[in-house]
């Protein structure tokens, strides 16, 4: 399929052929919310923990008599009822079950994504920008122009260093390398951007590696 390459001078544009392997496929919703939520999943460790009831240090003599009292059975301070006792449902640290997904999945779900966002006219080409862009009201103007917001770019290492500068403070956008393409944030953001190269590298990526 042919898709559109816009350039950021607003010059005359051209196309390039995509695969229809990587922006023409049916859409798996189960899986591609199933790789987000092993992206969250490992976003950042679960450090926060609180003691359970049997890791506190003290006497297991009982408090009270079983009868007789007219009050409630108590058998030991360690209770999450009494100051110093245990916490019934506090976060339990580094235990929680970490969920695993092999590559085959992970290049799949990002194929449909972008199958998905080509479906809804939100994926566009951009062409390699040759010299550095400074001005962010240059870079700004390019995106009114073609009528995009929030919008993730995903860039080859030359393109980022020439319009990293002009890019990287406006709102609703992010730029990224393309080795860093994931799903969440394809989804996160309404316009996706690939420069030239980087969308040529990620289809080799996923279309010619084994595994």
């Amino acid at each position: 399929m042919k898709l559109k390459v816009i350039n950021i001078n607003n010059s005359k544009s051209e196309s390039v052929e995509i695969s229809d392997k990587l922006i023409k496929l049916k859409v798996n919703h189960k899986l591609i919310k199933y790789v987000i939520d092993w992206q969250l999943n490992h976003l950042k460790p679960r450090s926060a923990k609180t003691k359970q009831r049997n890791e506190i240090k003290g006497s297991t003599k009982k408090i009270v008599p079983q009868k007789g009292s007219g009050g409630a059975r108590h058998s030991s301070r360690k209770a999450p009822i009494f100051v110093g006792g245990g916490v019934a449902h506090g976060p339990k640290g580094a235990v929680y079950k970490i969920k695993k997904i092999n590559k085959k999945m992970r290049k799949l779900a990002l194929a449909q994504t972008l199958s998905k966002k080509n479906e809804d006219k939100n994926l566009h080409i951009l062409a390699d920008v040759k010299e550095k862009i400074t001005k962010t009201k240059v870079f700004n103007k390019f995106l009114i122009t073609n009528k995009l917001s929030n919008v993730i770019i995903i860039s080859d290492s030359n393109t980022f260093k020439n319009i990293n500068q002009s890019a990287r403070n406006i709102k609703n956008l992010k730029l990224i390398n393309e080795l860093g393409t994931n799903v969440y944030d394809l989804f996160k953001y309404r316009n996706v951007i690939f420069t030239l190269s980087s969308i040529k590298n990620i289809q080799n990526r996923i279309l010619n590696e084994k595994n």
